[in-house]
């Protein structure tokens, strides 16, 4: 059960939202879950809820963009039926289940005459055919027909069918579609091929060796088949060997879908080529929706749509005194006079939901249940950004800051002091509460911990300890111990930054006030792997660079590497990113030149981080705010690769491990696609905080029950002469309060598996301009981000998830 509202914003145009409280399926975590309907398309977010501070509806919609100068608010609609309408809005977002072109062609054959008049395929074509789905008989066929005929065999007697991950996908195979001897142009074929966004062309010969060693180009040409519905062909060969070998050919307006092609693009197993063909089709389908030609068309149907909806209900004489009831009233208790007839209007509206789900199912517009998609392996297989506990039970709930120190070990601050954390051994207590740690980094590849310290986030300095200090460190220290680290020149300090690991110098850009100061690490990575014995300095290894004064205070700091372009005249030099309250600059210490990149329009800015990503050596930044990614490249005089994409809730922190991008909420752990900001998946925790992300993801949560726990126990104090004691984890309170802090830890070899290049630009024989993949683009072995690179992981093993 949940509430609709309909109303206009300030520009006058219609809007439908539909609200939910989730609160039993969350694992103790309620949330506000909304949709907002408008021409742009549907808009999801997620909102913490608190039974003693219900939002109101203009408070949800303030969440939305462009959504919080609302002056009217809008009505709610009662009607049960309302929900078939919003059915019919959604499936205006694409489809659910699929039909995909698979088209015979012989090698050598130029024209979509030739190929469409194959009136039969070779052995290796059906094996293929096999490969994809089960043959069907057409006639009384009762699941999901993708525009085929089941009454009168006027498509054919037969076709291919399959489920795959819940979606039903039909295949229009060109060899069981009708076949007219007078007819050279095949036209009952091209109706159904010519409308798929998605083909298949398979390429057969009499030497399959051979044809499986030619690239792309001499292979098939994708303007050979005219129709202006295709926009994704898939070219598929076979050896002798029965290896697959892909390649994909996409329009130019056609955006990065994944899953990338591996290099070289052959398939040795059967099973693991359809898994990689059928998610590479879906993801074809769905971002050749986000192409101007249709995107454009699916905006004037949503407009139109919404309009006449939005006339219909307004003068529905239903519509009377509806806004006479708060928001909270229907989602908290009802009053007592009136319950039993909100219990009729909720048990109405439930069975019309019902019915509607069940029609939409039998028609094909939404998903059949994962237990028919044929291999329930699929529902247990390991996502890639599944997590394993780490340490069990974390003493402090308050965790300010946090860094990893090789494979297995954390150092992490607290309110109540500075822990070293190592798994399968007790924690241990390094600073007590007099160094209130607000940020800290482990440098590596100098040895070196930096923390900012101090007894408020505005009154920091800067210490630098040598590790092995830290690691030698058998009594607790205080902070009149460790007055010799403190940098002299960062009293005052509220936020610093240090510049990316692997780089040839080590930077550390530090804010005090409106002040602004870099430093530089005195010998370089290089010299120092060379001669690690040597570098032994802690403050005094920093060299003072710069300084310049900014016209406010800083919020956020991200130090660039190189200038805004291998040809212009900063290159080389140390540039920072600034963020203020709402807006960005770039300012380059040694000119003393700022830059403004971006402004934040809207009534409350939160500015939540800035990430700089590197494509072919260009800085380009991701500049988070609110609910808002915004894309944008540093060089003015480049191309612009400006969007912006959508959280569900308000990150707090957000972390990119490439091909993946994840904010983490006080609530939830929201994974997207750098390539697009298509959400991939979301975790809903209790009490979560990011807690490291230099190496692998570390996160705490006080829910033990999502991810397996593994079966390491904790070694206690173990006195001379005795034998080791274990013990095993506490268990959790029944109360989810009372449940510990418990930190799980995320592989990132595990999310960045395979990251190729998918688009490369082929012929301008035609005003299409296709692009095919067949290069691969490698990705540094330092975390430098680019989004360009690829779409979508390819998991080694086991099956792929398509993108929604």
């Amino acid at each position: 059960v949940h509430q609709n509202y309909v109303g206009i914003d300030t520009d006058k145009i219609p809007f439908f939202l539909s609200v939910v409280v989730n609160e039993n399926s969350n694992q103790c975590v309620p949330l506000y879950r909304a949709i907002l309907f408008r021409k742009t398309g549907a808009h999801k977010i997620s909102l913490p809820y608190t039974q003693n501070k219900a939002l109101s509806v203009k408070q949800i919609l303030s969440n939305f963009p462009n959504m919080d100068k609302i002056e009217k608010g809008p009505k709610e609609i009662f009607s049960p039926d309302i929900q078939k309408d919003l059915l019919l809005l959604e499936e205006q977002e694409g489809s659910v289940n699929f039909k995909f072109g698979v088209i015979y062609m012989k090698q050598g054959q130029t024209t979509d005459d030739e190929i469409l008049s194959n009136e039969t395929g070779s052995e290796r074509f059906d094996e293929f055919l096999q490969l994809l789905g089960e043959k069907i008989r057409l006639r009384d066929w009762d699941n999901y027909r993708g525009g085929l005929d089941v009454k009168g065999d006027m498509t054919g007697k037969y076709s291919v069918y399959t489920v795959y991950e819940g979606h039903e996908i039909m295949f229009h195979v060109s060899t069981l579609l009708p076949y007219s001897r007078d007819n050279r142009q095949q036209v009952e074929r091209k109706r159904h091929i010519g409308n798929d966004i998605v083909n298949i062309v398979f390429v057969d010969s009499d030497d399959p060796d051979a044809i499986c060693s030619q690239d792309t180009h001499s292979l098939f040409n994708p303007t050979c088949i005219k129709s202006q519905f295709t926009h994704v062909f898939a070219v598929v060969s076979v050896d002798s060997h029965n290896r697959y070998r892909l390649s994909i050919c996409a329009e130019e307006a056609v955006p990065l879908f994944g899953p990338s092609l591996p290099c070289p693009p052959v398939f040795d197993n059967p099973q693991l080529f359809r898994d990689f063909l059928l998610v590479k089709l879906i993801n074809g389908e769905k971002a050749t929706f986000e192409t101007p030609t249709f995107a454009r068309k699916r905006e004037r149907t949503l407009d139109m749509l919404i309009k006449d909806l939005y006339a219909e209900h307004m003068t529905d004489a239903r519509m009377t005194m509806l806004n006479r009831r708060a928001f909270s009233d229907v989602l908290a208790e009802t009053p007592r006079h009136s319950r039993v007839k909100e219990d009729a209007r909720q048990i109405e509206f439930v069975r019309i939901g019902q019915a509607l789900k069940l029609e939409a199912i039998v028609r094909g517009d939404a998903p059949t249940s994962l237990a028919s998609a044929g291999s329930t392996g699929s529902v247990f297989k390991r996502s890639p950004w599944e997590a394993n506990c780490f340490y069990p039970v974390f003493p402090s709930s308050a965790l300010l800051c946090a860094d990893s120190w090789g494979d297995n070990r954390l150092v992490i601050g607290t309110e109540d002091g500075m822990y070293l954390v190592e798994e399968g051994n007790l924690h241990r207590l390094l600073f007590d509460k007099s160094i209130q740690a607000r940020q800290l980094n482990i440098v590596e590849s100098h040895g070196i911990l930096l923390i900012r310290a101090g007894p408020s986030s505005k009154e920091g300095k800067i210490y630098v300890f040598r590790l092995s200090q830290i690691d030698a460190m058998t009594e607790t220290k205080s902070r009149f111990d460790v007055k010799e680290h403190r940098l002299e020149r960062s009293r005052g300090t509220h936020l610093y930054a240090i510049s990316r690991p692997g780089g040839s110098r080590l930077r550390m850009c530090v804010a005090v006030g409106r002040r602004l100061m870099m430093f530089q690490w005195k010998h370089s990575a290089a010299w120092t792997a060379w001669c690690p014995t040597n570098d032994t300095d802690t403050v005094d290894g920093f060299n003072f660079i710069w300084e310049v004064m900014l016209t406010e205070n800083p919020t956020i700091l991200t130090v660039l590497d190189g200038g805004w372009s291998p040809n212009s005249p900063s290159h080389g030099d140390v540039l920072v990113c600034v963020g203020y309250k709402n807006h960005w600059d770039v300012v380059n210490g040694r000119t003393g030149f700022s830059k403004h990149l971006h402004t934040v329009e809207v009534g409350k800015p939160h500015l939540v981080t800035a990430l700089d990503l590197y494509e072919d050596q260009e800085v380009q930044l991701l500049l988070c705010y609110n609910h808002t990614c915004h894309f944008q490249k540093v060089d003015d005089s480049l191309p612009s690769t400006e969007f912006d994409f959508h959280w569900n809730s308000v990150p707090t922190n957000i972390v990119c491990a490439f091909p993946y991008i994840i904010a983490f909420t006080s609530n939830s752990m929201e994974i997207r696609l750098i390539v697009n900001g298509n959400l991939v998946h979301t975790m809903t925790m209790p009490k979560l905080q990011m807690v490291a992300c230099k190496n692998d993801i570390f996160f705490a949560t006080t829910a033990p029950e999502f991810f397996p726990n593994r079966t390491d126990r904790l070694l206690l104090d173990v006195k001379q002469h005795e034998q080791p004691k274990y013990s095993p984890p506490l268990s959790p309170n029944s109360s989810p309060e009372a449940r510990p802090l418990r930190i799980y830890r995320i592989p990132l070899h595990a999310l960045t598996k395979n990251s190729n290049s998918d688009h490369l630009a082929l012929g301008k024989e035609s005003p299409n301009v296709w692009k095919s993949a067949d290069v691969k683009l490698t990705v540094p072995n330092q975390p430098r981000v680019s989004r360009s690179a690829t779409s979508s992981p390819v998991p080694p093993k086991g099956k792929i998830s398509a993108i929604k």
